[in-house]
């Protein structure tokens, strides 16, 4: 008697593995969030829920190379090259933190060929902050 054959690609519940490519989205968010040490790059669609995203860390950037623009630029390219192939076409930039790829990022954003609508910056700003500590007594 033959054995009977597995069933690749299904889950429990009976939804196929390809779920995940057969959403649509038009327009979405992209998230650069530029550090001195990293630079981590988020792609989400227009409610906030996260499609791709990738680092420059695990593009296998590692130490001081992580926040080079270069690795920022390769970072960026990866997360978009994803949401590119489920068909975005428009898009919003927001870019936080004070980096060196910042503009690196904005540069590959723009060369994949996505409709940027706007690009805002929204770098944490502090308006005189907290109150300082008491000075030190000697």
């Amino acid at each position: 008697m033959p054995k009977p054959l597995p069933r690749i690609g299904l889950r429990r519940n009976g939804r196929s593995a390809s779920r995940r490519n057969a959403r649509k989205i038009p327009k979405g968010v992209i998230h650069v969030q530029a550090s001195f040490n990293n630079t981590i790059v988020t792609v989400t669609d227009v409610r906030g829920r996260v499609i791709s995203w990738s680092s420059a860390g695990t593009c296998g950037f590692r130490g001081t190379r992580r926040g080079t623009p270069f690795a920022a630029q390769t970072a960026a390219g990866i997360a978009i090259r994803t949401v590119v192939d489920q068909g975005m076409q428009r898009a919003e930039v927001m870019i936080k933190g004070p980096g060196l790829g910042r503009d690196a990022a904005l540069r590959a954003i723009r060369r994949s060929g996505i409709l940027l609508s706007f690009v805002r910056d929204v770098t944490p700003m502090p308006h005189n902050g907290c109150r300082a500590p008491k000075k030190r007594r000697v």
